[in-house]
């Protein structure tokens, strides 16, 4: 343990650190320069934004420009509902929309240009080392996309959880990020299967039901929009797994879970691609029932279980500063009720004006992370700023607290969810106090 300094130590100290011209670690012009939060996020913007024109040329040189039109409009249509669902999921802790949007632009710009890239790099190697072209478009689909997709849309994923740790807390986060990702992604393949085959259609003059745009429609768009998000959420899953461990664990507990979502990812990527480039049309709808479907069933039972279990964390731990008197008794199940957070917005909104309703959700907001922060000091994962954040929120709290409370003891009421004394019994009419 470092001993106390008194003051008059302090000031000797002070006293001597040189002058700023005679300083030996001083931070360079280079480093103040990427220091800068503007000059990172303009070089991430503009990286993201070069992609998206390579992917923009590329993919239309293949559709022309009629088909890139109608493959872009078809590919939108199932995108909102996607990224609904995700940030229904994640209504309880909403992550930043900066990093969500970076999420959805790498899947849409950066992974889908490596893959693009690397796809046809390697499937043009194969066919010339195999001298056969069909088996190399199998090996290609079967093989080589799940590894090369996969592992560009983990990227974006492992690059929050390095880089945002603070906002990349547990599965629910996890899962999130990978669904924006895989979200971009399919929509930038879904132009290019999509106006590819409108332009196969256009040189064949078919049309209607009939022709190859309605099938690639109805596959990738009316009975499969979930498949990439399904298969990343695995490596998502991982991350999450991988941000709930404690810091103490070994390296290799933590390194595990995200390559093993990842491994598992690329194997149900390979079974997917390898039942529609190798089986019957009837061998391909056999995995999609029994596989596909059950899968997808059971990761969203598994992301709504984990957005109750972040419901009841807030439960379990705020009672603590109801204690301490931060918070009243009524707020803890208030707020883990999304109803009755949705209820005390509202209120104040109706009641206060549109600054009021802000308040009470950035109150709610804090109020979660302030539960998230202390579970995971209770599994030795918070860092050893615990105690500075924590001092930080509640005083967050403690600013908005005139507003929010009125707020959230309404919303406990209307919802049954404030705490009711027993009920008064007369016990047959003695009662000492009565007197």
């Amino acid at each position: 343990m470092l001993p106390a300094l008194r003051q008059e130590h302090v000031d000797a100290l002070l006293t001597e650190v040189p002058e700023p011209a005679r300083r030996r670690y001083r931070p360079s012009a280079a480093s103040r320069f990427w220091r800068s939060r503007a000059v990172r996020a303009g070089a991430v913007i503009t990286v993201l934004a070069l992609c998206g024109l390579v992917i923009l040329v590329l993919v239309r040189e293949q559709t022309g420009t009629h088909g890139f039109l109608v493959g872009l409009a078809l590919a939108t249509l199932p995108v909102p509902l996607l990224l609904a669902a995700f940030r229904w999921l994640d209504r309880v802790e909403p992550g930043p929309w900066r990093n969500l949007l970076f999420a959805f632009a790498w899947g849409a710009c950066a992974a889908a240009l490596i893959a693009i890239v690397a796809n046809t790099f390697a499937t043009r190697w194969i066919a010339t080392a195999t001298a056969d072209p069909a088996s190399a478009d199998t090996i290609g689909a079967t093989v080589v996309a799940p590894v090369v997709e996969e592992s560009a849309k983990a990227a974006a994923i492992l690059l929050l959880f390095v880089f945002r740790r603070r906002d990349f807390t547990g599965v629910v986060d996890g899962v999130v990020v990978a669904g924006f990702t895989s979200t971009g992604f399919a929509f930038t393949e879904n132009i290019l299967y999509l106006g590819s085959a409108f332009d196969e259609d256009q040189s064949t003059g078919t049309s209607g039901f009939a022709s190859v745009t309605a099938a690639t429609f109805f596959v990738r768009v009316v009975m499969s929009p979930f498949a990439h998000p399904l298969f990343t959420v695995l490596t998502g899953l991982g991350f999450g797994f991988a941000a709930l461990g404690a810091r103490r664990h070994r390296r290799l507990r933590r390194i595990a879970p995200p390559l093993l979502g990842l491994t598992l990812a690329m194997g149900m990527h390979a079974l997917w691609n390898g039942s529609a480039s190798m089986l019957s049309p009837w061998g391909f709808y056999a995995v999609y029932g029994a596989f596909m479907v059950p899968a997808f069933g059971l990761l969203a039972w598994l992301a709504i279980w984990s957005r109750q279990r972040e419901l009841r964390t807030i439960s379990d731990e705020l009672p603590a500063y109801a204690a301490a008197g931060w918070i009243p008794a009524a707020e803890p199940r208030a707020l883990s009720s999304m109803r009755a957070r949705t209820m005390a917005r509202d209120f104040a909104r109706r009641t206060y004006g549109p600054a009021a309703g802000h308040a009470v959700s950035e109150y709610e907001s804090f109020a979660t992370s302030l539960a998230f922060l202390r579970r995971r000091a209770h599994r030795g994962a918070a860092g050893p700023d615990f105690a500075e954040r924590e001092q930080e929120l509640l005083h967050h709290l403690w600013q908005r607290r005139q507003v929010a409370g009125p707020s959230l003891a309404y919303a406990a009421r209307a919802t049954s969810r404030a705490p009711a004394p027993p009920p008064y019994r007369d016990y047959g009419g003695y009662n000492p106090y009565r007197s």
